[in-house]
């Protein structure tokens, strides 16, 4: 195989398409993008779910030594090991309640303060103003029902060793409603632009093999393979969609950088942690779903192999 002849018709063929070409690694640039924010907006709505629970969600704290909410459940002091029984209890026999999980007071301790609920300043030192045995246990219950919670609050708010119940739903409600409309908004703007890169993909592969179909024709009358005239247009495609990822990677590391580490993970503390560059990895090489990487070449050489086995056929 004449590897010059194959770049040769490479160069050829990229200036003669210029313009089909760059309309294509514009919308690559743009569509892939949207999906990689699509997949980075979505694995925030995963670590915000595992931090703060979410719209199905309400958290039962336990009663701790010198308990700080001043409840009456936790005169007695700490929560025993018959009060926890009796809450597991009232909790599993709800018909209110889907599931539950029991956080200990050193996973509680960390997941506050990796979410920024704990300042820095009041743990270190050598005197921390707040330590692992200050802060309480507790259940993060699931409700079959978003709407329905008011049976199961009203009957663990009067049980011993019940601290207090946290019900954020409505507002919870509200942030990943906001998560779901940027994700999916962007998604399907996405999935549009994509349709549009693919068709315009197939017209640059039409346009340029009817452009070469008198050399096409002297190549099939010489004996050449399918492959070695389908490489030139092969090639044209994976050199599009590299410029059309790249574009979209480096437009996702910015964003990574300059919206979410020097922008929201600053000024928004109740939301983390915040995605960061092995989320944004992720988004570029993820097989489920596929990163930037994979649907830009998915998108430019599927189509092409196709439609140069028709295309030269002369």
């Amino acid at each position: 195989m004449q590897l010059r002849y194959v770049f040769t018709e490479l160069r050829t063929g990229l200036r003669r398409n210029l313009s089909m070409h760059l309309a294509v690694i514009l919308t690559l640039f743009v569509s892939l993008s949207l999906a990689g924010v699509g997949i980075l907006i979505q694995r925030q709505a995963d670590l915000a779910a595992d931090q703060l629970g979410d719209e199905l969600k309400i958290l039962v704290n336990l009663c701790i030594d010198d308990d700080p909410s001043n409840n009456p459940n936790c005169a007695g002091g700490e929560v025993t090991a018959e009060q926890q029984k009796r809450i597991q209890e009232e909790i599993d026999g709800n018909d209110e309640a889907e599931s539950s999980r029991f956080v200990s007071k050193e996973e509680g301790f960390e997941n506050a303060r990796d979410s920024g609920q704990i300042p820095e300043s009041a743990v270190s030192g050598p005197n921390p103003v707040i330590t692992v045995d200050s802060w309480p246990a507790g259940y993060w219950v699931t409700l079959k029902n978003p709407e329905e919670a008011d049976g199961i609050i009203s009957a663990l708010e009067g049980l011993d060793g019940v601290s207090v119940i946290k019900d954020e739903r409505e507002a919870l409600s509200q942030i990943f409603g906001i998560m779901k409309v940027l994700k999916y908004g962007s998604w399907i703007g996405s999935g549009f632009l994509l349709l549009a890169a693919m068709l315009q993909v197939t017209n640059t592969i039409r346009l340029a093999a009817l452009a070469r179909r008198r050399e096409i024709g002297i190549m099939r009358l010489v004996g050449a393979s399918t492959l070695y005239i389908a490489l030139p247009f092969l090639l044209e495609a994976l050199v599009t969609a590299i410029v059309g990822v790249g574009l979209a990677s480096g437009a996702l590391a910015a964003f990574q950088y300059w919206g979410i580490e020097k922008g929201l993970s600053e000024h928004v503390q109740f939301l983390r942690p915040w995605v960061d560059w092995s989320d944004y990895g992720a988004s570029l090489y993820g097989w489920f779903p596929p990163g930037i990487l994979l649907l830009g070449l998915a998108l430019t050489l599927i189509p092409t192999l196709l439609l140069t086995r028709k295309y030269v056929k002369v």
